[in-house]
């Protein structure tokens, strides 16, 4: 239910509650065409996918103007929530895979999220230049940094340190050791109640430590 969101953003204006809300019955439409989220997950949506992906509004506020390419977005997380907190910033969805950023397109149109942009790439192929990058689970950090780092803008936006925003969960075993003196990780359960999020962390790596 989107109140698990209310609860814990209870700025949200009302056309900001008005989106939300209006998420799960777009992608339950989707879903009845083509498999973007599992049965399983649209039972949990906005525990496992809008709240997850708002937790990174507990680390990161983003300022008007900045530009956030979210690699691997899938059917649009966690770009599309992101763009719905974050509406005076500039949002890149990129996804090699055709019908997934079509769901995303879907989506943000319906929502009229005037700040997202799709693309539908490979991130091997990216040329664009971004103050942060975003990823879920799309592969192990380290290779995920070297996949994206190439697209991260150097100079900060203001005072503000610019970088990777990476969601994961479990354990890290050695994925992050190239980069473990240089990145910030925060454990999401301390921001949220729910068991899902027990073993779920942000990692934040800044542009300067590229």
């Amino acid at each position: 239910m989107p109140e698990n969101i209310f609860k814990y953003f209870p700025s949200l204006s009302p056309l900001q509650k008005e989106q939300i809300s209006g998420l799960k019955p777009l992608y339950d439409e989707w879903n009845n065409k083509i498999n973007v989220i599992s049965r399983r997950d649209m039972d949990n949506f906005y525990i496992r996918h809008v709240l997850h992906s708002m937790s990174i509004a507990r680390v990161i506020t983003f300022r008007q103007g900045s530009s956030i390419l979210d690699t691997g977005t899938g059917g649009g997380f966690p770009g599309i929530p992101l763009a719905i907190l974050f509406p005076g910033s500039e949002f890149t969805l990129l996804d090699s895979t055709g019908k997934k950023i079509k769901v995303a397109g879907s989506v943000s149109d319906a929502l009229k999220l005037n700040n997202v942009k799709l693309k539908n790439k490979r991130v091997e192929d990216e040329k664009g230049k971004y103050e942060f990058i975003t990823g879920r689970a799309v592969t192990e950090f380290n290779s995920f940094v070297q996949l994206t780092c190439k697209n991260l803008k150097r100079d900060k936006p203001g005072d503000q340190e610019n970088g990777i925003i990476y969601l994961k969960g479990g354990d890290f075993g050695k994925e992050a050791d190239k980069y473990r003196d240089k990145i910030r990780i925060w454990d999401i359960k301390n921001f949220f109640t729910e068991p899902f999020f027990e073993t779920k962390r942000i990692i934040f790596l800044p542009a300067s430590a590229v």
